[in-house]
């Protein structure tokens, strides 16, 4: 059980407890789906000696099922509950770990109940080591939604494109990836002509002109489980120079990609790719990392930076996504999703890479 699992990683690492807000920690822990409970306090209580309880709102109690759980009602203090659950626990000082995305009032009034007799600690320093390695189940998720995301791609090539505002076409991809998927793995990205130099353009009213590249970036879940990809299209007969870029792009996807093996650092997946784009040329016009991990969230660890220190294990699973983006001009992104299965590397998405001219 992965609870139990993250508890005794937990008490190994010399903490206390910890306070685990709704999220994808929490999902990963529990299989619950407690959604987000706006001010309502919600938190999964964890001790050192293998006690756990979640405290929430009364609203989740046909959720909850079986789970181990203290209710609250509105007009009730929560945090006395809490108080409750803590000295159950034996928890009065020590260290805490705390979901790193826990609202602050929350935080702030935890402090107070506690006398501020706890050493507070983010959650991500031990539950990362968990959640960095998938195991087969999660990663057969992770394909299911690359495939969505292949699919999407493959259907999106005989749209009607030109003369379609970037917004539509973000649109028009998402609905798509609804019908096919549990959802978007965040806000698709439709970026043409000179928008495509801004890496995280926001899709506009910008209608789609022949001669432009379009960098698409977008994603899908399945049973919580994200995907993220990336391919540029040219509409019509793109400027040569674009072409170009296009040539470097990809084979700096191709060579970070060829680094991907047990044993090999973050930082040299990062660096394959930053080389031959330099060595083009552009380096001053790649402007992010390389890639970031993928499972639950959309962003997650092992980041595929200039600094990063992770070696890669079996059931890592992240993106490469190497780009090249000039004012004025427009830019390139190809990202795929990759899991580290006996030892390699595996594209879990399989769109085309090669430059595709509607």
């Amino acid at each position: 059980m992965r609870l139990e699992r993250f508890i005794s990683l937990m008490k190994g690492r010399g903490f206390d407890g910890a306070l685990i807000s709704p999220g994808t920690n929490m999902y990963y822990l529990t299989g619950l789906q407690v959604h987000e409970a706006g001010e309502r306090l919600t938190l999964l209580v964890t001790g050192s000696d293998g006690s756990y309880r979640l405290l929430a709102p009364g609203l989740y109690k046909n959720v909850v099922g079986n789970f181990p759980a203290t209710f609250w009602r509105d007009g009730e203090n929560p945090y006395e509950k809490l108080a409750w659950i803590l000295a159950e626990f034996k928890l009065s000082s020590g260290k805490l770990l705390v979901e790193d995305t826990m609202r602050s009032d929350w935080l702030i009034n935890i402090l107070r109940i506690s006398n501020r007799d706890f050493e507070f600690y983010p959650l991500s320093s031990v539950i990362r080591e968990l959640r960095m390695r998938k195991d087969e189940h999660e990663i057969e998720l992770m394909k299911h939604a690359a495939k969505v995301v292949d699919r999407v791609f493959e259907e999106l090539l005989g749209w009607e494109l030109l003369g379609m505002r970037e917004s539509e076409l973000a649109l028009k991809m998402e609905l798509r990836i609804r019908e096919l998927s549990d959802g978007i793995s965040f806000e698709p990205i439709v970026a043409s002509g000179e928008n495509a130099a801004n890496p995280h353009h926001a899709p506009g009213k910008r209608r789609l002109r022949k001669g432009d590249l379009v960098i698409l970036d977008y994603g899908a879940k399945w049973r919580g489980y994200c995907s993220d990809m990336t391919r540029t299209i040219a509409l019509g007969k793109p400027n040569e120079r674009l072409v170009e870029i296009y040539k470097v792009v990809k084979e700096a996807q191709e060579e970070a990609y060829k680094t991907v093996r047990v044993g090999t650092k973050a930082k040299e997946i990062d660096g394959a790719a930053r080389e031959t784009i330099a060595k083009a040329g552009y380096g001053e016009y790649f402007t992010h990392r390389t890639g970031h991990g993928l499972g639950l969230d959309v962003h997650e660890e092992p980041f595929i930076g200039p600094d990063g220190e992770v070696t890669l294990e079996n059931g890592m699973t992240f993106t490469i996504e190497p780009g090249i983006y000039v004012p004025g001009l427009g830019g390139v992104r190809i990202e795929d999703d990759i899991a580290v299965i006996d030892g390699r590397g595996k594209r879990l998405t399989r769109a085309e890479r090669e430059l595709i001219i509607v």
